[in-house]
């Protein structure tokens, strides 16, 4: 049995991650989006990231795409640029294999080279306990809570704040070496 590869996302992984996130979209309250992106349109944002020298990962597992993850600047404003916001999707059958955990692991690896200072994480819900916990186990703290931010499924969502410095984090000016 082939071993699980943390990998850069490549073109042909397009449209697998596309369907990993329509399946969130329409059946998990951890996006607020409530219309699934094409292909298309997955392939811009991921190009978009790409495109700012930011990671997009993927978990393949023998050839199979099993999850994603990604980081994008939180906010566009110039000061916000050592702050990076990060993005995890598994298939519903990759949960619980370790697979979060290592899409998370080298996200954060390869966020810190890029000279990011700080990650966040905005989980939607929070009665997401998965991935509460899986940032938790990756170094994140509890920073905050947004009760009632999300309207979706007939009920409010609240959105859970988590905060994980990275290299030196706030200890020194970013143009100085970790």
């Amino acid at each position: 049995m082939p071993a699980l590869l943390i990998r850069p996302s490549v073109d042909g992984d397009v449209d697998a991650i596309a369907a990993i996130y329509a399946h969130h979209v329409l059946h998990g309250s951890g996006t607020f989006e409530t219309e699934a992106p094409d292909p298309i349109e997955m392939r811009r944002r991921r190009d978009d990231v790409h495109a700012k020298g930011l990671p997009w990962l993927v978990a393949d597992d023998g050839g199979v795409v099993v999850g994603y993850a990604y980081a994008n600047h939180f906010r566009p404003r110039h000061a916000y640029r050592y702050c990076l916001e990060d993005s995890i999707y598994l298939r519903p059958d990759a949960a619980g294999r370790g697979v979060g955990r290592a899409l998370l692991a080298e996200l954060i690896a390869r966020c810190t080279a890029a000279g990011a200072r700080q990650v966040l994480a905005l989980i939607g819900d929070s009665a997401n306990l998965a991935s509460i916990g899986l940032h938790r186990a990756c170094g994140f703290v509890s920073c905050g809570r947004i009760d009632a931010a999300g309207w979706k499924f007939g009920r409010w969502i609240d959105v859970v704040l988590m905060q994980r410095p990275l290299g030196d984090g706030a200890r020194s000016h970013p143009g100085e070496a970790a």
